[in-house]
């Protein structure tokens, strides 16, 4: 067996509950991630559609800026050839100082579209062509000779211009537009995956919480409430209760331990049982051979010199026949309480005739009118026959001193492999086994044989006793 460091968990133990708690929580943590990880990642896309749909209006509004000022600086060349005034030129001149800047920011706003970006710099080149080509020369015309610049003008030159510039506008603006649309569509499919994620994840938790409930359930609530049953009965006595050894892990290690433990009680029990029905019958033994040394010792010895006495007196004298007379009546009187003391040792009748004649006997005996009914096949064991002896002598002694009974009945026979004894009487009742009851010892030798005792008492009510002794034995 290869070495294990003390305390340290059985290989079981390790590849038990706990690894799989650990997997089913993986695989939790696992699904939650993965579900944050597409929600975050769909945050980020939703973000970024934010982000590009603002810039997108911000390019749409730098265009129409833009626009405006190429047609202020065409406004204000067409007002000064209508009025030939010079502030006029106030919108034109300020067109143009503002259309670089202008520039420059869509630029800024479409950098990271190269379309855009060389469309807006083809637009700027061409506002400046139109500017520094047609729009500056006219006006310069126009402050020297009006007419001239007017029927320059009327050509249609500038208005082709100006049609071309605005038509770069629209597919600016119309290009931007449509990279809008496909950036929403981009961010509704962003929504939707963070929406399915999420469902996905939560639908997943609690498939996978609801799984690993009913396995805890199963593998741990429900035998760890079957160890609770089988704890209740090994406590109530019942000490032939087990586990079926089906559990994983722990629970597994935990149901052999019981049923080792039961096991082992049970073994304890059986061998304290022995042990005291060893020791009834040792004390039953000793019984006998008290009364039997009593029975031919002493008592034949007074016997004899009983029969002396009254062979004496025969012969004596007159005034001696009536002393020896007298003493032979003690040596009598003795015998009989021996007599007597040896029947309540271990009544001999019981040994020779059996249980029906030794309760007979006791029934003749006793100072309350006795009411027998014995059913004996055949003798049962030895110790049982004394068992039961006990029980109903104990019980005829009770009534008698106790219960103020005018009558006892007892009825003893055979019920499946057991002896039946039942004793009742309709004295006082209140009976109890309690301490200094003699149905203490009689519990005590009835359960040594592994039988039991149930008295019922109600005060008022007489009393009960019924006993069932197993013929087999313990």
């Amino acid at each position: 067996m290869p070495w294990r460091p003390r305390g340290a968990p059985e290989p079981e133990l390790r590849a038990g509950l706990t690894r799989r708690m650990l997997i089913a929580s993986g695989l939790l943590a696992l699904i939650v991630a993965a579900a944050f990880a597409v929600l975050l990642a769909s945050v980020a896309d939703l973000r970024a559609s934010e982000q590009s749909t603002r810039r997108s209006e911000e390019v749409v509004v730098a265009a129409n800026r833009l626009e405006r000022l190429v047609v202020d600086v065409e406004a204000g060349e067409r007002g000064f050839l209508v009025t030939g005034q010079d502030d006029s030129l106030d919108l034109w001149r300020s067109g143009q100082a503002a259309i670089p800047a202008q520039a420059e920011a869509l630029h800024r706003l479409v950098a990271d579209s190269p379309g855009q970006l060389a469309l807006a710099r083809r637009i700027q080149q061409d506002a400046a062509a139109y500017i520094r080509d047609y729009s500056t020369p006219l006006v310069d015309t126009a402050m020297r000779d009006l007419d001239a610049a007017r029927t320059q003008a009327a050509s249609g030159e500038g208005a082709r211009r100006i049609d071309a510039i605005r038509a770069e506008f629209d597919r600016l603006v119309g290009v931007e537009q449509g990279l809008e649309v496909e950036r929403q569509a981009r961010s509704g499919a962003a929504g939707r995956r963070a929406i399915g994620a999420a469902v996905a994840g939560l639908a997943g938790s609690i498939v996978l919480i609801v799984v690993f409930a009913a396995y805890l359930s199963r593998v741990i609530v429900r035998p760890v409430r079957r160890v609770a049953a089988m704890a209740g009965r090994l406590a109530g006595g019942d000490l032939g209760a087990r586990l079926p050894e089906r559990g994983v892990g722990e629970i597994g290690v935990l149901e052999r331990s019981f049923n080792k433990m039961a096991g082992s009680l049970q073994d304890s029990r059986r061998e304290i049982a022995a042990s005291r029905a060893r020791i009834v019958a040792a004390a039953d033994q000793a019984r006998r051979r008290i009364e039997r040394d009593l029975h031919d010792g002493i008592q034949q010895r007074l016997v004899s010199l009983a029969l002396e006495l009254r062979a004496v007196e025969a012969s004596a004298p007159p005034e001696l026949r009536q002393r020896l007379a007298a003493v032979a009546n003690e040596l009598v009187a003795a015998t009989d309480d021996l007599r007597e003391l040896s029947r309540g040792i271990h009544p001999a009748i019981l040994s020779e005739g059996g249980l029906p004649p030794a309760l007979r006997a006791l029934a003749r005996r006793s100072a309350v009118p006795v009411e027998l009914t014995a059913d004996i096949p055949a003798r049962p064991p030895e110790q049982v026959e004394v068992a039961a002896y006990y029980v109903v002598s104990e019980a005829l002694t009770n009534a008698a001193k106790h219960a103020r009974a005018s009558v006892v009945r007892v009825a003893v026979h055979v019920l499946a492999d057991n002896l039946h004894l039942v004793v009742r009487d309709d004295g006082v009742g209140g009976a109890t086994a309690g301490p200094g009851s003699g149905l203490v010892g009689l519990t005590d030798r009835v359960q040594a044989l592994g039988g039991t005792v149930t008295i019922t008492s109600p005060p008022g009510a007489g009393t009960t006793l019924v006993v069932d002794l197993p013929i087999e034995g313990p």
